[in-house]
Order: structure tokens, then C-alpha cells, then sequence
């Protein structure tokens, strides 16, 4: 929302060298959500549009009322694959304390129970071990590795696919909920 762009902004800054080398290089001539105000509220608009459309949903993950990193669910592709992507980041400051596992069993609830996808995936650059350790914490299936799946920082870098199905967050809810929303 852009009532949090200064918990989002100092977050952002103050991780920054933690952050950019997993994410997408900005536009060219784009203007930093992190340095104004304007840009990091048009981000939110279009957060609302993919929620209004159907596309995508963006969430804020929060430790003690503060903004501490992103989840989000992406691409959604309804018909016979019923399909999306989620993708998260963290505070540096709060990595390693299970704050992201704890948050993607949340929307993975809210994909499988609320909107009915079948599949969740998750794709990661091989030496993002932070990252890597949320998908193996939460028993997510790992596929293959995709090469050159996305560009990142300026460079198309591999990235580990993993996945669920709705199917299995039936067997494991139950396990889910004990272990990391109790």
C-alpha cells in the first residue's frame, strides 16, 4: 500500500546489495520505487489491477508491525493449467528466521483454498542458498533446472524449478498449519 513506502523505502535501501544481485535489472531511465514516492505508488496501482484481474496478488510480509520483505503470487494462468508463480524477499536484517516459509504456507493457503490453482512454482538462481533453503524447508518438489530462465541483474542465469500441487498441499495442510502457523 503506499502508506508503507517508508518502511518499504528503508528496508529496500538499507538491503539493497543483498537484493539486486537476485532481481531483475530496472528499466533503463525508470525512476527507483525505492526513491520516489510516485513510482512506489504506481507499483501498488498496478498490484491492484493484476488483484482486480485476477493475475496476481502482492503481499507484505510483516515482523512486529514492521515491513520486513515481499511474497507474491504471479502469472496466474487459469484454464486447464491453473497455474502461478510466487516469488519472495526479506529484510537481510530478518533472513534465517523462517519469517518467508512461514509466509508462503500462508499463500499457498490462500492459492489452493481461495483461488482454486492447481500449481504453484517456484524458480530460483542455483546459488541463491537463502532462497533455495525456504523451497527444501517447505518440502517444495524440486524439477530441473530451466537455463537461462530469466534475466537477472543483466545476465540470463539458470534458476532450480520447484513446484506443488494442490493435491499435495491437501497431504501436507494439516502439517503445514502445525508446523508453521501454530
Amino acid at each position: 500500500m503506499p502508506g508503507d513506502f517508508e518502511q518499504w523505502r528503508e528496508v529496500r535501501t538499507r538491503s539493497r546489495e543483498w537484493l539486486v544481485r537476485w532481481e531483475p535489472r530496472p528499466i533503463i531511465g525508470q525512476p527507483d520505487a525505492a526513491e520516489d514516492r510516485r513510482v512506489f505508488a504506481a507499483r501498488c496501482g498496478a498490484r491492484d489491477r493484476e488483484r482486480q484481474l485476477g493475475t496476481g496478488y502482492g503481499f507484505g510480509i510483516f515482523v512486529s508491525g514492521r515491513f520486513a520483505g515481499e511474497i507474491n503470487i504471479s502469472s496466474i494462468q487459469r484454464g486447464p493449467f491453473q497455474n502461478a508463480y510466487v516469488g519472495y524477499w526479506i529484510d537481510q536484517a530478518m533472513a534465517g528466521h523462517s519469517y518467508v516459509p512461514e509466509a508462503a504456507v500462508l499463500v499457498f493457503r490462500f492459492a489452493f483454498e481461495e483461488l482454486a490453482l492447481h500449481r504453484i512454482q517456484v524458480a530460483i538462481i542455483p546459488r541463491n542458498q537463502p532462497s533455495r533453503r525456504v523451497a527444501e524447508k517447505l518440502g517444495l518438489r524440486e524439477e530441473g533446472v530451466a537455463f537461462r530462465y530469466l534475466e537477472i541483474n543483466g545476465v540470463w542465469e539458470d534458476h532450480v524449478r520447484y513446484a506443488i500441487t494442490a493435491e499435495e498441499w491437501w497431504q501436507r495442510r494439516d502439517d503445514y498449519t502445525a508446523a508453521w502457523l501454530s
